[in-house]
């Protein structure tokens, strides 16, 4: 044991052989001990250090010159005469092992060593000083002259006395900072070549530039030219990649390639389709109700919806709520023509401030026209849907389906399928057209569907589909919308002005019953433009001056002779002869069923008028059930034997189907047979069965609105049908008796005269 003076160095290390001056005054000490100290705490073995040298510096402080020795390990201490801290050492010197493992150990830590210099690019002085030591324990200590190592990390180097120990120690560090530094070299070599990389293109480019330039070929500014409308476009980051890809593709290719002017019609409608801008939307019910009641009459079901749609988003964006792309509205309006089905988009689009585009699909087969074409074909093109967004200029416009019920399918597909997605609002903000190849969020935009009837809408399309259904106008409405939008719309094409001609709502009655029999107000407005243009005609002639009030003689003179007539008296004056009601794509009409009796000797029952199988079958449980129940009705079991029976619905050359005739061909079986006339007052609907129930039917709003205008004052329906009634305008409700049956045998009682005595032919 040795006692030694006890110097504490702060966060610092100093190994055998390793050199260190600090300005202490040492006295006449030879040998000192160096021991590492942090926050107050030492370290468990130091080092024995000799004093080199004594210098006193200016200002007359002392320094030392102190190199170190070997390890040594603190024992007891005490304080001396002049306060300072004196320990017991036990001073070890390095034992030389003579082991196979130490020298494997030493030359694996050379080549570690090596290495690590090699990366941190020695000029081979410290490989050169590290190859000239020979000792394993001074070799293991040169770790602690590498700065990457922590304050922690040489201590545990330093209380490292066994030598093997401390090469296994030193070796591990050093592996570690060879790991380190491969890492940092190979993240070097990557910066280094993408930026070399970049900076080769960048030159290339620019000689290709200007070799165009010399040449005299705008290749180069077409190519910029793109670049800039991509970088405007503001495409998200997935398109964006693909338009530069093929840009890329674009730049190597000469003008002289076939395919340069694919790439550039693609290109054009990648850039073409607006990706950034929308619409600023204008969220305020009572704005959306005032451009709706403005531009359309009536139509109360579909301004209701509407304006619920818009108060929903309204509350969502002030109540900071999400958007729910499952929120979506597909609003499909179902109606006859000429009820303003087209024309409440615009409105619709209007009171949205959005942008609108109509797209028709009636007649349409190939279901590319929804999806566009690959671009391998010759001449593709994006579907309709992308240049409907095109044309829009915004990704939220009102895109308006017209005619979606007359969808077709071929061998060329079925576009209707392809509509499964566009209408569902959990898909459509992922659509992916096959010309454009990149995904379309369509959730943004309102789609609104039309059609005349919803029978020939696949099921799987319509379940997409909020139906709205417009079932035509009662005569009060037409002459309002006649007075309201018609008449001033048509007076304006014809050039007059608002009091050069005058109509009174009686003359617009007259000409709404006597010339138009259909759902909307199509053909009356027709009939109006005819009235003023021959109006116009009078006044640009000098014949008569302004004004002009249009009374009958001037209708006549105009639309010529009456075209419709109450007929229903006339047609069921005589027995056989039944007033149904039926739906068509033109909306409600009186349907007239005939039936008569001759002899024959088969008997059999003879369909005419174009009747589908559907309405086949109800003539025929129709005559079932009359055979089947000749005692209820008081006519002979026998009456129909030896007769041929024969059942005609006029308009034969209309296409007619359902089971809705069902009572109504029940009935005129049963005036033939009992030779009892139906009431001229009764119109009839509803679905027969054998058993002689009747069944409830479908459009019965429309149905009642033709039995009104026919002059139909009883309207027989189905029980189940009662709820119905709701829906019927409440003028007309009040001006027909309804009359709500469960049995044939009701309908019998309620709809023919009573009995009289006549012969069956």
């Amino acid at each position: 044991m040795t006692e030694l003076l006890l110097i504490p160095l702060d966060d610092i290390v100093v190994f055998p052989n390793m050199g260190v001056t600090l300005t202490i005054d040492v006295g006449e000490e030879d040998r000192v001990l160096l021991v590492p100290r942090h926050e107050d705490k030492f370290a468990g073995v130091g080092t024995v250090a000799e004093v080199v040298d004594r210098v006193r510096l200016p200002g007359g402080a002392r320094a030392v010159e102190l190199m170190g020795l070997h390890r040594g390990i603190a024992g007891a201490a005490r304080t001396g005469l002049r306060g300072e801290l004196r320990v017991e050492v036990d001073e070890r010197e390095d034992d030389v092992p003579v082991d196979g493992r130490t020298r494997e150990l030493e030359r694996e830590y050379r080549a570690v060593v090596e290495e690590i210099l090699e990366l941190r690019g020695d000029d081979g002085r410290v490989a050169q000083f590290v190859r000239s030591i020979s000792e394993p324990g001074t070799l293991a200590d040169t770790s602690g002259y590498s700065p990457e190592l922590t304050f922690e990390q040489k201590v545990q180097l330093l209380e490292a006395v066994d030598v093997t120990e401390r090469l296994e120690l030193a070796l591990r560090f050093q592996r570690e900072r060879l790991s380190e530094l491969q890492v940092r070299q190979r993240i070097r070599d990557d910066v280094q070549s993408g930026a070399e990389k970049q900076q080769r293109e960048y030159f290339l480019r620019k000689q290709m530039e200007s070799i165009r330039k010399e040449l005299g070929d705008d290749e180069a500014s077409v190519v910029e030219e793109y670049r800039q409308k991509i970088e405007e476009a503001g495409m998200p980051d997935a398109v964006r990649e693909q338009a530069e890809k093929e840009l890329g593709r674009l730049e190597r290719m000469g003008e002289q390639s076939p395919e340069t002017s694919v790439i550039r019609t693609y290109l054009d409608w990648l850039i073409a389709v607006p990706w950034s801008k929308t619409s600023e939307e204008r969220l305020d019910p009572e704005h959306t109700r005032e451009v709706l009641n403005a531009d359309h009459a009536g139509l109360e079901d579909v301004k209701d919806r509407i304006v619920e749609y818009i108060a929903v988003r309204k509350l969502r964006q002030e109540r900071g709520i999400a958007e729910d792309r499952r929120s979506g509205a597909i609003l499909t309006l179902i109606g006859p023509p000429g009820t303003g089905k087209t024309s409440i988009g615009e409105s619709i689009a209007r009171s949205l401030g959005r942008e609108f585009v109509r797209m028709s699909l009636g007649g349409i087969r190939d279901e590319a026209e929804i999806r566009g074409h690959r671009r391998t074909y010759v001449g593709a093109l994006p579907g309709r849907l992308v240049r409907a967004l095109r044309d829009a200029g915004t990704m939220n416009p009102v895109i308006l389906l017209d005619e979606v019920d007359k969808v077709g399918a071929d061998w060329r597909g079925d576009p209707s399928a392809a509509l499964l997605e566009v209408l569902d609002p959990a898909q459509n903000h992922s659509f992916r057209d096959h010309y454009l190849d990149v995904e379309l969020d369509l959730s943004k935009v309102v789609f609104i569907a039309t059609g005349n009837i919803a029978d020939t809408i696949p099921a799987p399309l319509l379940d997409r589909m909020e139906v709205i259904r417009f079932d035509g106008y009662t005569t009060d409405e037409k002459v309002a919308i006649a007075r309201g939008y018609l008449w001033p719309r048509q007076r304006e094409r014809n050039g007059l002005l608002e009091d050069e001609v005058e109509i009174s709502d009686e003359i617009l009655g007259q000409i709404v019953t006597e010339y138009t029999r259909e759902a909307g107000v199509r053909q009356l407005e027709r009939e109006l433009g005819t009235i003023l243009r021959k109006t116009a005609t009078r006044i640009a002639s000098g014949d008569t001056g302004p004004p002009v009030t249009i009374d009958e003689a001037l209708v006549r003179d105009a639309l010529g002779r009456q075209r419709f007539f109450q007929e229903v008296a006339e047609r069921t004056a005589v027995p056989g002869v039944a007033s149904g009601l039926s739906v068509t794509g033109s909306g409600g009409d009186v349907l007239f069923i005939e039936a008569t009796a001759m002899e024959s000797e088969k008997g059999d029952l003879v369909l005419t008028g174009q009747l589908g199988d559907v309405m086949k079958e109800s003539a025929r449980i129709a005559l079932s059930w009359v055979r089947g129940h000749a005692e209820e009705l008081g006519i002979d079991p026998h009456t129909f034997d030896g007769k041929e029976i024969h059942l005609h619905v006029p308009a034969g050359a209309i296409p007619k189907d359902g089971p809705s005739a069902g009572i109504t061909m029940t009935t005129a079986l049963a005036s033939l047979a009992t030779g009892r006339p139906v009431k001229h007052t009764v119109g009839m609907t509803g679905e027969v069965t054998l058993q002689g129930r009747v069944l409830p039917i479908g459009g019965l709003k429309q149905k009642v609105l033709a039995a009104h205008a026919a002059g139909i004052t009883d309207v027989i329906v189905p029980e189940r049908n009662r709820g119905d009634l709701d829906d019927i305008p409440e003028d007309v409700r009040d001006q027909l008796a309804f009359h709500p049956v469960m049995t044939i045998g009701e309908v019998i009682d309620l709809a023919l005269e009573p009995e009289r005595e006549v012969a069956l032919p």
